[in-house]
């Protein structure tokens, strides 16, 4: 959700070629083989999300059924869509990967890993309990406030996962989903705060399940703010869509390179040739 199912490069099936002979000579570990074991724990916390992505997808439709997402955030998925998919044809246009082994973008590191867990648990599995919890309970007010960052949050971790095993989606077109998502997210997150901290008050005497639950409210929208405006300000912008960038271009000037070597070569077998036939 933080750009983290792009930033982090699948997990790699073991080397069997080395299988057969591990009967007389032990089977050495790749070299990156601890780089691989480190990603494992991300790559795990993204694979439970793609196990969810049915469950995901029948949210996003019960919630555009709702009529509890606003008009503009039912609409933004498809303009983004839209958007992107220009930008990978006319200004961002794919061209393959010369000496990369995967779709990653940036490598993390283990706070990067604690990072990208905590932020799953604030802005998914968290406010979806929220909402949950609101339709039990008999809260619109919850259900309402929620649901909007929810909505766009369920479209960013599908398009993510999406686009992110695709060969038609270049780095900086794919570092662009969350980056866009999460400005979106933000206005929405704001109205949240707004609507459960001044909007919503809590009845004079009332129990403490009802107090638990208000503050609950309250401390996590205000929690999701704080994470996805740290998310945006100090990790997409200045560090994941730089990444994206100096991988395409690096990917770019590797071909430029290997297009002129190619035609030296070319020439120069020409060349030759044609001194053969000369003599």
């Amino acid at each position: 959700m933080s750009g983290v199912s792009l930033s982090v490069a699948p997990r790699t099936e073991p080397d069997k070629t080395t299988s057969t002979s591990t009967a007389t000579k032990p089977q050495e570990k790749p070299p990156h083989h601890y780089q691989r074991q480190q990603q494992s724990v991300v790559g795990g916390v993204m694979g439970s999300l793609r196990v969810i992505e049915l469950q995901l997808v029948a949210f996003i439709m019960v919630f555009s059924a709702s009529g509890l997402v606003p008009l503009l955030d039912l609409i933004f998925p498809a303009f983004t869509t839209v958007y992107l998919l220009i930008l990978a044809r006319f200004a961002f246009p794919a061209h393959g990967s010369v000496s990369s082994e995967s779709n990653e973008i940036f490598q993390g590191s283990g706070l990067f890993r604690f990072y990208v867990i905590v932020g799953t648990t604030i802005g998914l599995f968290l406010p979806l309990a929220y909402v949950l919890g609101g339709f039990a309970r008999g809260d619109e007010h919850a259900v309402r406030s929620a649901t909007p960052h929810l909505f766009l949050l369920s479209f960013q971790i599908l398009t993510e996962n999406i686009i992110s095993g695709l060969s038609l989606f270049s780095p900086p077109v794919r570092a662009l989903v969350p980056l866009l998502y999460t400005v979106r997210r933000i206005f929405v997150i704001m109205a949240w705060v707004n609507d459960v901290w001044r909007n919503k008050t809590l009845p004079a005497n009332a129990p403490f399940k009802d107090i638990a639950w208000y503050w609950f409210g309250k401390s996590l929208a205000a929690a999701n703010l704080v994470y996805f405006s740290i998310n945006l300000f100090g990790f997409l912008i200045p560090q994941f869509l730089p990444k994206a960038f100096e991988r395409y271009f690096m990917e770019k000037d590797e071909i430029h390179a290997k297009t002129a070597e190619d035609k030296r070569s070319a020439a120069a077998n020409k060349s030759l040739l044609t001194d053969k036939k000369a003599n």
